[in-house]
């Protein structure tokens, strides 16, 4: 692995949280301490938190990567991470981010929320912005959303990677950035938090059926014509929740798009390949160990796009086979002719 270099701006001195201890919160942790932030990092496995506080190495995650001793601060309680930082990025997957927030016996609404999460919060039916506004009162100006294309795996090679940060207000924006400011990212900043988010959430849905199409073997001919439809529905659900204008090919979307669906890092595309294999919804999820937003995202996203009267005919195919327990073979028989 190539060492990185620091570039010239050097980061704000601003305090910063990174709750959770996956591959991506593993990778942000990286980025940040790499620009010379120091993080206050919410592990709460006790025995990962331990590891990671004696080899400064994330023993499930991301493994290469060794951090700089005096640029983080291991705590397994997640009031006392929150309570010293004004900023606090999040990066718990959204099945668990729930859960997690109930434990925060404080205010957040002054605070600087970044997400990092890709998915639906399965028990508000909202995207994570729209949850904290709703239940925590955050204002949108205090929000910011990370997208892609960025696999963690790449972060971790130090392969050169492109982020965007959508946000009401560019001045948190702009800080975030210079707080990222690495050799091996650029980084751009857009206004649409609202599209962002839901991209994010959708590409992982389109990976899914990217993997399962792949499962049931279809080539890359195929492939690429699903991925066109992919990137025109994404287009079509996205302007009904949020009708402003954006250039859907630019990178946060038709490239965080392309990455997910056939990266042999993406965690979605391998998920609904084992599915497009045979494999059951328990069996895989079981095998992986990993979390796949995709699959929490498609039942979420399928009864939205019925309500707001969209039409979804590949997320109608990946729900029908993930939560209908449809034969995927003869679902993605039927999707083919409507697809053009």
């Amino acid at each position: 692995m190539k060492s990185f270099k620091p570039l010239s701006v050097i980061a704000p001195k601003v305090s910063v949280a990174v709750l959770g201890s996956g591959s991506w919160a593993t990778a942000l942790v990286k980025i940040l301490t790499d620009s010379r932030v120091h993080v206050h990092w919410y592990v709460r496995n006790p025995q990962q938190a331990q590891i990671i506080k004696t080899t400064f190495k994330n023993p499930s995650y991301l493994t290469s990567v060794k951090f700089r001793p005096r640029k983080i601060t291991i705590s397994t309680d997640i009031n006392e991470v929150v309570s010293c930082c004004d900023w606090i990025i999040l990066a718990i997957p959204s099945v668990f981010l729930v859960s997690e927030l109930k434990r925060i016996n404080q205010p957040i609404d002054e605070k600087i929320i970044v997400s990092g999460i890709k998915g639906i919060l399965p028990e508000s039916k909202l995207i994570v912005g729209d949850h904290l506004n709703q239940y925590f009162k955050l204002p949108w100006e205090q929000f910011i959303v990370i997208s892609g294309p960025s696999h963690a795996e790449e972060v971790a090679l130090e392969r050169l990677s492109y982020l965007t940060l959508s946000s009401e207000n560019r001045v948190n924006s702009e800080l975030l950035q210079q707080m990222m400011n690495t050799s091996y990212l650029k980084i751009k900043i857009s206004k649409d938090v609202i599209g962002s988010e839901y991209a994010a959430t959708l590409k992982n849905i389109y990976a899914v059926a990217s993997g399962i199409a792949h499962g049931l073997n279809y080539g890359d001919n195929f492939q690429s014509v699903l991925i066109s439809n992919s990137i025109r529905e994404m287009k079509r659900f996205i302007k009904k929740v949020s009708p402003i204008k954006r250039n859907i090919n630019e990178t946060a979307y038709l490239g965080d798009l392309l990455v997910t669906s056939y990266s042999i890092f993406s965690r979605n595309r391998r998920f609904g390949n084992m599915i497009g294999r045979g494999y059951s919804v328990k069996n895989t999820q079981l095998e992986m160990n990993m979390i796949a937003e995709g699959y929490y995202a498609t039942a979420s996203i399928y009864n939205l796009s019925k309500s707001l009267g969209v039409r979804t005919p590949i997320i109608d195919a990946v729900y029908e086979v993930l939560y209908k327990q449809k034969n995927s073979k003869k679902s993605f028989n039927r999707l083919t002719k409507k697809l053009d």
